[in-house]
Order: structure tokens, then sequence, then C-alpha cells
């Protein structure tokens, strides 16, 4: 058996509480197939251990969306992210996958697992940060409003008081427009000055480049592609796949073109 089959399994704490069915499954389609070990890590420090100690192994982990951000990150951190390739066994609710899903890994965790076993390696750009932070899939800036399962029931409340607002008083025609103050420069060249405010700054890493779409406020997006975006200004949070990160008030992102490597179904 050559060390390709030879498997680390890394399961995630909050994977095992929230399907473990799903996991039990996985598993057993994994065991089928490779030597595989299994590690049941219950922190982040038992995560990072159970990665460091791979030895020739090939890691496989089994979550969601922040438990492969977490493990590039390790691996980017070690500088170990171009020897070999990682795959993911996607458990968790659809809207904790999204990252996953887009990056191409299968919905389904018999799916993944089989494709651990039997599919290709897909290089994938990766926006790292001056702060040794990783984007895999969308940045924004600053970071957009997040919606969690634990907001559902203040929402109600919120419903309920804007509504008797409503019929208090007559609700505003329009919403105003938030802006943010915001210099964005895109391998030094100036895109957006603080004198000019901004609704924000999208960007996304496509073929080596990363592709910015500033937003203006009642002006079409403004759209560049660069392999170095630099932004700064007044203290600003932003938002890399589920991290929101921050304030800050300045930060720097560069494309590093194939730089980690992804285990997906062939085509």
């Amino acid at each position: 058996m050559s060390a390709h089959d030879q498997l680390l399994v890394v399961i995630d704490p909050v994977a095992r509480r929230s399907d473990g069915e799903s996991v039990r499954i996985a598993k057993d389609v994994l065991c089928a197939g490779a030597e595989t070990k299994i590690c049941l890590p219950d922190s982040p420090e038992e995560f990072f251990r159970a990665l460091a100690r791979r030895g020739s192994r090939r890691p496989v982990v089994v979550g969601d969306d922040r438990t492969l951000l977490r493990t590039v990150t390790v691996l980017h951190r070690e500088r170990e992210l171009a020897d070999g390739a990682l795959s993911l066994v996607p458990i968790g609710a659809p809207g904790s996958l999204e990252v996953a899903y887009a990056l191409g890994v299968p919905q389904s965790a018999v799916t993944a697992a089989r494709a651990v076993l039997d599919g290709a390696v897909r290089r994938l750009d990766l926006l790292v940060d001056d702060s040794d932070g990783v984007v895999l899939g969308d940045l924004s800036i600053p970071a957009t409003p997040g919606r969690t399962v634990t907001d559902a029931a203040p929402s109600v409340w919120d419903t309920c008081r804007s509504l008797v607002r409503t019929l208090v008083r007559p609700a505003p025609s329009q919403l105003a427009v938030r802006t943010h103050r915001l210099r964005v420069e895109a391998d030094g060249v100036l895109l957006s000055d603080v004198n000019a405010p901004v609704e924000g700054v999208s960007v996304h890493s496509v073929a080596g480049v990363a592709d910015i779409t500033i937003h203006p406020p009642s002006a079409p997006p403004i759209h560049t592609g660069a392999h170095t975006l630099t932004v700064s200004g007044p203290d600003f949070r932003y938002r890399a796949d589920t991290v929101v990160s921050g304030p800050v008030r300045r930060r720097t992102w560069v494309v590093r073109e194939g730089a980690w490597g992804l285990t997906l179904p062939k085509a």
C-alpha cells in the first residue's frame, strides 16, 4: 500500500455532535478503501497537533467551512500547503458549507468520501494577507452582516418592533445607504480614496488574479483585476470566507496562484 493510500482522518467535534450517523458512514467508506488513522480532537489545540503529527499520511478533515479554513490556515502557517493535497468530507448545515460547495466538494458525505479515495487533486488559488491570514473563497470589505442560527429568535422580536414602529409612524420611502471611507489600491494603482465614499469592496480570486469590485453609492460598480490589493482607512472589519476580522486600519492581500491542492471528484 502506497503513502497515497494512507490517510489521517481528523473529525471536527461539531460534526460529530451535529450528524454522527453521516460521520460513521464516511468513516466506513474511508476505512474500507485505505489504511486510515482516525483522530477525534476535542479542542483546536488537539486539532493542530493531529495535523502536525500526520507524517506521510494524507490529511482528510470531516466538518464544515470553518474546519476547512482552519486546516488550510494551519498548513499555510507551517509552510506545508505545497506538500500533497487536502481532502474534505462535508458535515454540517448547508449554510455552513457554502465555501466548500463553491470549491467543488460534493454535497453528499458519501460521494465526498469516495472522491477522497479515487478523485483528482485540483490546485486552487489562495488570498494571503499581511498578517498570514488566508481566504479560500470571497473577501468582503468591510464585513457584510452575517446571520447565524442564534439570530433567529431575536429577529422575531425585531420584526414585531418594526411592525409597531410602522403603525405608529410612516416608514421612510428609502433606507439610507451606509457608506465607508476607504483607500483602495490594486497593484499600486489608486482606485478609490477616502474622499470618495463607497458601500464596500468585494474580492474573489480567479485564475491567479484577484477580481476586485468597488461598490460606490448611486453609481455603477468599478471592476478590475490585480495580484495585490491594499485597503486602508478608518478602523474597518472584513469578512474572509466565514470569519470576520479586525478592526484594522490597513491590510494587504496577495494572490498566490495554485497555492494549495484539494481532492475533488474526477471530471
